[in-house]
């Protein structure tokens, strides 16, 4: 009988203009992003132990999205959930930078017309926020629903993406 390897998991914590993203990897692919706060949060202990290493990419990456340099993450990730949720993810990451998308539209494009509130609980369990963008989605009215991060970092994303946003600082 084979023995299963438990994964190797490392994060570390990193400033942004939102608050600190805590970045997790899974045998050094990313494997979350979590804001201070946010919603479906793992409990710090499953991080893994502090190590930077495995984020110099990512970091990069991030530092260049929020300097307004990157609109589009190139990065390997390892995305647990069911396949649904995967497909969700999936759905998210085509979202092109500075648009939005509904609930029912992601619904409709994975071939599930009536799925929107399913679609509405994966996007909220969607571990590595910003990279997979689930803040650029919105209710079918084009308000602004629920956001893991909540709904102030959801509103400045968006006007960041679409150049609207004001240099006013906010607390997180």
């Amino acid at each position: 009988m084979k023995a299963t390897r438990t994964p190797t998991r490392q994060h570390t914590v990193v400033d942004s203009p939102y608050g600190p993203l805590t970045l997790v990897a899974t045998d050094g692919v990313l494997s979350g992003l979590y804001m201070t706060g946010q919603r479906h949060r793992p409990p710090e202990e499953t991080f893994g132990d502090p190590d930077p290493r495995p984020f110099t990419e990512t970091i990069r990456q991030l530092d260049a999205y929020f300097a307004g340099e990157l609109r589009e993450f190139d990065l390997p990730l390892h995305l647990d959930g069911t396949p649904f949720q995967r497909s969700v993810w999936e759905q998210l990451q085509a979202i092109p930078y500075g648009e939005t998308r509904s609930y029912g539209e992601l619904a409709e494009n994975l071939g599930k017309p009536g799925a929107s509130r399913a679609v509405g609980l994966a996007n909220g369990k969607n571990p590595v926020g910003i990279i997979v963008p689930c803040h650029r989605v919105i209710g079918a009215s084009g308000g602004l629903t629920g956001y893991g991060g909540g709904l102030d970092r959801k509103q400045r994303l968006l006007a960041f993406e679409n150049g609207t946003e004001d240099d006013t600082p906010a607390l997180f």
